[in-house]
């Protein structure tokens, strides 16, 4: 007898605990209520259950039911007792009822649904669902006892009254994340809405993988338009990932030579003996392995557009060899000494800053105004902040049509994005957003989920953090005036100035808060901040390209390249 007891007593806790189990496993909530009822419906001798669910708007539904059919139930067929649960959702009190059938909001509902036998009542439990704030809704349970005295309904109370606080909880955590997922889809859907209505204002044959409507951008699209169908050499100039190989290939799109080949040669990726061979060709036997003789990119190009990246990258001597090409249009391949003709649009791009290079020698007057026929200068990404969200949601769709993805930007994350410093320009934003993509569990890519947020942020571990009033990278100096006229001679560039020993870097260049650094920190400081280009750093500190050079050569200071 006592071990009956005892296992009787253990019935509630059991119960909360499969019904904790079911809200737990699942996010139909639909479904999860549907299976709660049923739990109950065993432990409690439980004829009919229902869960009571207000909506946003504060109108009361049947979310779900059991023992009766939910479809009649919520069509009215069923005569539910709304007012009596109204009654208790109003007021936050439960209603116990032992004789239903004598309970005037609940006498039409009992004897349309009076299942009891002769000598059983029918007793009505509704208890308030909610969490802290006020309730919206109701969990109802009608049950048959035969009269009995020794039937206790507190016990069955209490019982229900956990279970609807545990319904509450799950409740009100599903409308949190289904008003969550609302607000980001909205987000999503205005910010698709945007790029739709922005990409259509760029509607340039050839420029449609440069993204961007910033003023800094809208001056670069006009000066490509405006250079592109002549045959004029041009420069491109701007930092490292700014995009000037695809600024390039759109110029060869919108000129004349679009049908014919465009080849691209990164200078700065080949020796010198290498690129030789690779722009200008080889005899079969020039050298160990040249089993063949092989056309160069020059005459691979020919009628078309040849685009050589890191141009500022070439060494002195090799300078020489590619002068004649620009000015003659004639060359013998390596090992050689038949001369062959062609006819290529040129197209050069350095990071470097070439005027110090021909200041300082280490770059012929000669070529450089070869070159700079027709200078672009490519905004880097913290002047043109404004198009950061452009070139996420882009680099986002390229990354969903390759990986099969339906992935979107929130709205904050778009800001977080940004607000970030982009030392390595639109190819560092671009990997960011491909990372991001990768490592993100669901369809929405919120401001958490950014490398920036997690520390991880590559930008901030190689720049240290800095604010970017303090990475600042001064700009090019302006170009070189070119000569007009056929004849036109460059200016001589002044001779080399006697040696002499390595100034100290001028404390007054370095901030306020970098007043104790040393002469060598100093020098290092300026030369991360100019992305260790010499020339940029000397004017930064208030040198001569010449002086810098000195003083990095005697603080051992090598140079890195980034």
């Amino acid at each position: 007898m006592t071990a009956q007891k005892s296992d009787e007593s253990a019935l509630p806790l059991i119960g909360i605990y499969e019904i904790s189990k079911i809200l737990g496993a699942t996010l139909d909530l639909d479904k999860a209520l549907h299976d709660v009822l049923n739990v109950l419906s065993s432990y409690l001798n439980m004829r009919h259950g229902a869960v009571v669910l207000k909506d946003e708007a504060g109108q009361a539904h049947l979310a779900a039911v059991t023992g009766m059919s939910l479809r009649l139930a919520r069509e009215g067929v069923l005569k539910y007792p709304f007012a009596a649960v109204e009654k208790v959702v109003s007021t936050g009190i439960p209603m116990v009822v032992p004789d239903a059938a004598e309970e005037p909001l609940l006498a039409e509902y009992i004897a349309e649904n009076d299942e009891a036998l002769e000598d059983e009542r029918v007793s009505f439990f509704c208890v308030p669902i909610k969490t802290t704030d006020k309730p919206f809704g109701a969990l109802s349970v009608e049950r048959s006892w035969d009269g009995s005295a020794q039937y206790v309904f507190e016990h069955d109370l209490r019982f229900l009254t956990m279970v609807a606080t545990l319904i509450g909880q799950t409740a009100s955590l599903h409308r949190k994340l289904a008003n969550d997922r609302e607000t980001l889809m909205t987000d999503a859907a205005r910010l698709h809405k945007r790029m739709a209505e922005v990409r259509p204002t760029l509607p340039i044959r050839g420029l449609e993988d440069v993204v961007g409507n910033s003023e800094a951008m809208a001056r670069v699209f006009a000066q490509v338009q405006q250079a592109a169908p002549t045959k004029a050499t041009i420069l491109l100039r701007g930092e490292s990932g700014t995009g000037k190989e695809l600024v390039a290939r759109a110029i060869h799109i919108l000129s004349a030579r679009a049908q014919k080949p465009f080849i691209k040669v990164n200078c700065a990726a080949l020796s010198e003996s290498v690129l030789e061979s690779e722009l200008f060709g080889h005899e079969k036997g020039a050298f160990t392995g040249a089993v063949a003789e092989r056309k160069g990119r020059f005459e691979l190009s020919t009628g078309g557009t040849l685009f050589l990246d890191e141009i500022g990258e070439i060494s002195a001597n090799f300078q020489a060899k590619l002068l004649r090409v620009l000015q003659e249009g004639e060359f013998e391949r390596v090992g050689g000494n038949k001369t062959v003709k062609v006819d290529v649009r040129l197209i050069a791009a350095t990071n470097r800053d070439l005027e110090a290079g021909v200041a300082d020698g280490s770059f012929r007057a000669d070529l450089y105004y070869r070159l700079n026929v027709v200078p672009i200068f490519l905004p880097p990404l913290r002047e043109r902040s404004g198009d950061i969200p452009l070139l996420a949601m882009y680099f986002l769709k390229q990354f969903n049509e390759e990986n099969g993805r339906g992935m979107v930007f929130s709205h904050n994350a778009l800001e977080a994005l940004q607000r970030c410093y982009f030392p390595g320009n639109v190819r560092e934003l671009e990997n960011c957003v491909y990372r991001t993509a990768t490592m993100s569990k669901g369809e929405v890519i919120d401001e958490m989920d950014l490398s920036c947020k997690q520390d991880t942020c590559l930008s901030s571990t190689l720049w240290h953090k800095r604010n970017p009033a303090d990475r600042a990278v001064p700009t090019l100096s302006a170009p070189i005036p070119v000569p007009t006229g056929p004849m036109a001679a460059p200016p001589a560039v002044p001779a080399p100035a006697p040696e002499v020993a390595a100034p100290s870097v001028p404390a007054a260049a370095a901030s306020s808060d970098d007043e104790d650094l040393s002469e060598r920190e100093r020098l290092v400081q300026a030369m991360e901040r100019c992305g260790w280009v010499q020339a940029k750093a000397a004017r930064l500190l208030g040198l001569t390209p010449r002086q810098i050079g000195y003083a990095l050569k005697k603080h051992n200071i090598e140079i890195q390249q980034l």
